[in-house]
Parts: C-alpha cells; sequence; structure tokens
C-alpha cells in the first residue's frame, strides 16, 4: 500500500492514480496525513477493500507535500553506515546507537524549497521510517509489526553549529525550517522484496553523491526500534531518520556545501524521488 499527502489531503495511491481517502471512505477517515497514523490499523483494512475501479484522479507531484507533516517526535541515528563513519573520521558505536532529534518545525515535503542560513549546509540522505502503533519496549523480532511505512528522507544539517566546540549543537544545526524534508509517499513494508535492503542515493544537481544498500547500516530498522522504544514510548505518526552512508559535501575535499540554486534529488528503490530545491534565507 502506498498513501500520499496531496495538497494537505490523504491520498490512497492505486494504478491509474491516486484516491482521496476521505471522500472514498464516506468521512470514515477524515483528510488530515497525520491523523490516519492513530488509526493505522483501521485504516489498512479499509484500504485493502478499496475497489480498484474507484474514482481515481492522477498524481501531480507538484502538490506533494510530507506523508507524515506533523510528527510528535522525530529521532536520527548517527553514523549507522561504516563507510559514512571513517569519512567523518569518527568511531564507530560499539556499545549503543548515536541518537540525535530533528524538531518537528524542521519537517517539509517532497517537492519544497529550503532557504540556506548562514554557515555551512550539507545533504545526507536517508531512510525514514514513519511509526503506526505506539512501541514500548519492542523486542527487535517483532519491531516491524509496529513501522507504519517507509520513505525518502533528507538529513540537512548546518554544520558550523552542529559541530561548534566545546558543546556540539546537533539538533539545532539539522532543526532549520525545512531540514527534514520527506516523501514521496509513504510504502509499506510488504510492499518490499525485503524492506531491509533498498537501494538509496542522492545527486546534487545532476552529479551523483550517494549511492548505497540500506542492508549495509549497523542498526538495522527492527534493532532502532528496538533500541528507541527500551527507554521511551514511540507513537503512531513519529518519524525516524536512520542515517546516511557515504558521500555527504562536509567529508569531500574540497567541500560541497549546499547554496541558494542547488537541485538536490533523494532516491529510494520502490518509494520515488524528492526534489528540493535551495532558495537564499528570506530577511527577518
Amino acid at each position: 500500500m502506498r498513501i500520499v499527502n496531496t495538497g494537505g489531503r490523504l491520498g490512497l495511491v492505486l494504478d491509474d492514480g491516486v484516491v482521496d481517502v476521505a471522500t472514498a471512505s464516506g468521512g470514515r477517515f477524515g483528510p488530515g496525513v497525520q491523523a490516519v497514523y492513530e488509526q493505522w490499523a483501521r485504516f489498512r483494512a479499509w484500504a485493502a477493500e478499496v475497489d480498484p475501479r474507484v474514482a481515481s484522479r492522477p498524481l501531480d507531484e507538484t502538490t506533494l507535500g510530507a506523508p507524515a507533516p506533523q510528527p510528535r517526535q522525530v529521532f536520527a541515528i548517527g553514523l549507522n553506515y561504516l563507510d559514512h563513519a571513517e569519512e567523518s573520521a569518527m568511531e564507530t558505536p560499539s556499545d549503543g546507537m548515536v541518537v540525535f532529534t530533528k524538531f518537528p518545525s524542521s519537517v517539509a515535503g517532497p517537492v519544497s524549497e529550503i532557504e540556506v542560513p548562514p554557515g555551512s549546509v550539507d545533504f545526507e540522505a536517508e531512510l525514514v521510517v514513519v511509526i503506526g502503533a505506539r512501541a514500548y519496549q519492542v523486542a527487535a523480532e517483532n519491531a516491524w509489526d509496529y513501522v507504519a511505512g517507509l520513505t525518502v528522507g533528507q538529513d540537512v544539517s548546518e554544520r558550523e553549529l552542529q559541530l561548534r566546540p566545546p558543546t556540539p549543537q546537533f539538533n539545532l544545526g539539522k532543526s532549520f525550517p525545512g531540514f527534514a524534508p520527506i516523501g514521496p509517499q509513504l510504502v509499506t513494508p510488504d510492499a518490499f522484496e525485503n524492506p531491509d535492503d533498498v537501494e538509496i542515493s542522492c545527486s546534487l544537481n545532476g552529479v551523483e553523491m550517494q549511492r548505497a544498500r540500506t542492508k549495509i547500516m549497523i542498526f538495522p530498522v527492527a534493532q532502532i526500534i528496538s533500541r528507541l522504544s527500551a527507554v521511551l514510548p514511540l507513537l503512531p505518526g513519529d518519524v525516524i531518520f536512520t542515517g546516511t552512508p557515504s558521500g555527504i559535501g562536509w567529508a569531500r575535499d574540497p567541500k560541497v556545501l549546499l547554496k541558494p540554486g542547488d537541485e538536490l534529488v533523494t532516491t529510494i528503490e520502490n518509494i520515488g524521488s524528492m526534489r528540493n530545491r535551495f532558495v537564499p534565507q528570506a530577511a527577518a
């Protein structure tokens, strides 16, 4: 199953287009996207019975928003690919994951324009998990049962603030407006041949910067959910950025940093592509 946010309304993607969920369900489910995660099991059961001949409209990609636009919690995992840890000259975690947050106000859609603040703005292509049921103290072998679906993400980062000595500010450096674009759609785990092994890539102005497969993550999705939920509940609609592979701009020589006019295309196999443009920061 695949869902989208089309102009702020929840859509169910079918072969020939997208169905407006509120209309097709007769109001059983509202038009809002974030609210559907609170009743994810009921929604999935309804969606499985939708007649594919139901009236649909073509999918207009220019109207797409984030498939989880207002999460209560946004988690991110650092150094989750060995090659990224090596290019960052940092040791891989030996006894626990590196966890930080991106504040929810940074969430944006897959075709959004992102303002470039002062500093050194970098890109990080990531697989993003959206939670579909409250998960607390979940065993890894059961963790996928709590996943609503997967989508594409960019962990955009302002490195100077993020790494500022003597007290780095990871959360702030990664939470400027628009620094957490996700989309273009949410795809349920059963729609993948293997949701633990999908190709991820990104290109900047048409030049490939990153390409890898998620099977090489140090902490796969199930372990991430288990370890996070051992500490606190994961709530329906929460978002988890699972880490980036090598190829980030900050680690290159010379560095490749994002600037106004740049276009960043981020793609994950069987999900699709985001196309984000960077613009000057508006005057205060």
